[in-house]
């Protein structure tokens, strides 16, 4: 488990799991090949298993203190739910960096798929659930709640009635839910800004404070690789093409700005610095939430 550091925010990495789910073909439909083997000797092992041929997920929460008080950016999948992946439970994690769940004051979800919301709640003796954080206020943005709610569901990848009546509704019937649109500030470190494209209410965190500088990125990006190629969406965007102007308009800003990017699903170093030449983009270097990295060759492929 690491901290960094921000200014006046202390944010501490909480692993659940690892998981290793599809081929680059299958995770981004269109994905060059010879961008994955020119980038081979520093996405193995962390981000891509060559043997496999399988991109890694991390699932993780990031936990906050700032302004007084404790903050977690999404919950992971969660542990009392059938074909859940082994992992850490999240609360077990959380106490591992010394927080109950009576401590957390503020949930904030980038957005509603399952494995952002999962931890949401807990399975009550009574075979109810409940906010599993009960003195926090949740965050979810309008649109999301909208194109979530089973009213307005359609097939579509990562929408489930079953995640909304499980970790969604529990939390708007006990009142906990503070709902967004468009901007949100939190505290004079912190405010939420949509940037939407893999949900049409995904949002970003963005981090501000004595000098320093990040953003809680989400699932705008799910391997480094889109750094290199922003324009490269994920099979569970919803409206591809926004996602890519969105992860475009993100590095831009967090180039220009010398911002830390935080992506949900990192692993190895978690996040990232970005450098930028006009339209391109390189990884600068990698942050310090577990091996350093910083040195290795980035390349991306010639005359594209």
């Amino acid at each position: 488990m690491h901290t960094l550091e921000l200014g006046h925010v202390s944010v501490t990495r909480i692993p659940l799991f690892e998981n290793w789910p599809l081929s680059p073909a299958e995770f981004f439909p269109g994905s060059d090949t010879s961008l994955w083997n020119a980038n081979r000797s520093w996405l193995s092992p962390a981000h891509w298993d060559v043997e496999a041929d399988r991109v890694g997920v991390a699932v993780q929460t990031w936990l906050l203190r700032s302004a007084g008080r404790v903050i977690i950016i999404d919950t992971g999948l969660g542990t009392a739910r059938p074909g859940v992946p082994g992992g850490v439970p999240l609360s077990g994690a959380l106490a591992a960096a010394g927080v109950t769940p009576a401590d957390v004051d503020l949930v904030i979800c980038t957005h509603l798929h399952a494995d952002h919301v999962g931890g949401n709640t807990r399975l009550g003796e009574g075979g109810e659930w409940t906010p599993a954080f009960p003195n926090a206020r949740y965050l979810f943005s309008q649109p999301d709640l909208d194109f979530f709610h089973p009213r307005t569901l359609t097939e579509g990848p990562g929408r489930s009635a079953a995640v909304y009546a499980e970790s969604i509704e529990p939390i708007l019937r006990a009142g906990q839910a503070r709902i967004w649109d468009d901007a949100y500030t939190i505290d004079e470190h912190l405010r939420l800004t949509l940037t939407p494209g893999h949900t049409p209410g995904h949002g970003m965190l963005t981090l501000e404070s004595g000098g320093d500088r990040a953003v809680f990125v989400g699932d705008l990006l799910h391997a480094p690789v889109q750094v290199l190629e922003p324009d490269m969406s994920s099979c569970f965007c919803h409206d591809p093409a926004a996602s890519a102007r969105s992860r475009r308009a993100v590095l831009e800003w967090a180039a220009d700005h010398l911002a830390l990017v935080v992506p949900a699903h990192f692993g190895g170093a978690g996040a990232v610095e970005i450098d930028r030449d006009g339209p391109r983009f390189t990884v600068r270097r990698w942050a310090g939430f577990s091996d350093d990295l910083s040195g290795r060759s980035f390349s991306s492929v010639p005359n594209r």
